[in-house]
């Protein structure tokens, strides 16, 4: 059976709710965001799953732990920490049965969301009135196009596709099912990749937070199921 990408973008966030761009600032769920990674989960309990990639953003991380929580598998996510000392050291399992119920989780900074510089913190309706609705969509669905001293979709898909590519794709190619929790910029410039998409056709592509979007992977090509 080909190996199979799960791509999640994180259930609603705190600022999500208060319409606030939120970026690199480290929100967590509100409590509908945390419904919301739980349902998702509901929709790929079946699916087994070997290795989890998720951001180093909170939201990203409650969203891995919620939507694993009634996994058919049973199995436990487990967070590793390379090369951060006596976290990396101390966190050793050495009960091959212990470590047999659990999921290695990566955490990663270029899965993290697009950074939105000096719009962070603030309101996008007010921001909508006062540099207007258009200008206020470039910034926010655009290719090439960055908010003031933040990152385009462009800018961003140039941190996340190479770590997709080295990092992620190997396990795939060895027959592994992936999962990916990160934020709704960084999964569409995967999906962009994914999907065979041009600059043009993703301004309308709109990931829905926690419901997830299946990919079957085949001696290099994608299907979304």
């Amino acid at each position: 059976m080909a190996p199979k990408l799960i791509l999640m973008r994180h259930g609603q966030s705190v600022w999500n709710k208060k319409n606030l761009f939120t970026g690199w600032v480290d929100i967590p769920l509100s409590q509908e965001g945390i419904e919301e990674s739980i349902r998702g989960g509901e929709k790929i309990k079946h699916l087994p799953i070997d290795v989890i990639f998720t951001s180093t953003l909170i939201r990203a991380q409650m969203t891995v732990v919620l939507a694993l929580l009634n996994h058919e598998s049973g199995k436990i996510p487990v967070f590793l920490h390379p090369h951060e000392g006596k976290l990396e050291k101390w966190g050793h399992i050495y009960s091959d049965e212990a470590k047999k119920g659990t999921i290695p989780v990566h955490m990663a900074w270029e899965l993290n969301e697009r950074m939105y510089g000096r719009l962070q913190g603030l309101n996008k309706a007010e921001m909508a009135e006062k540099f207007g609705a258009e200008q206020v969509q470039i910034w926010r669905r655009s290719f090439d196009t960055a908010p003031p001293e933040g990152e385009s979709l462009k800018m961003t898909a140039a941190r996340t596709l190479p770590y997709f590519k080295q990092r992620i794709v190997p396990h795939l190619e060895r027959g592994e099912n992936v999962f990916i929790s990160a934020h709704g910029n960084s999964l569409r410039s995967i999906a962009m990749e994914l999907d065979s998409l041009s600059p043009e056709q993703v301004v309308n592509l709109e990931i829905a937070t926690g419901d997830p979007l299946v990919y079957t992977y085949d001696h290099g090509k994608w299907k979304k199921e």
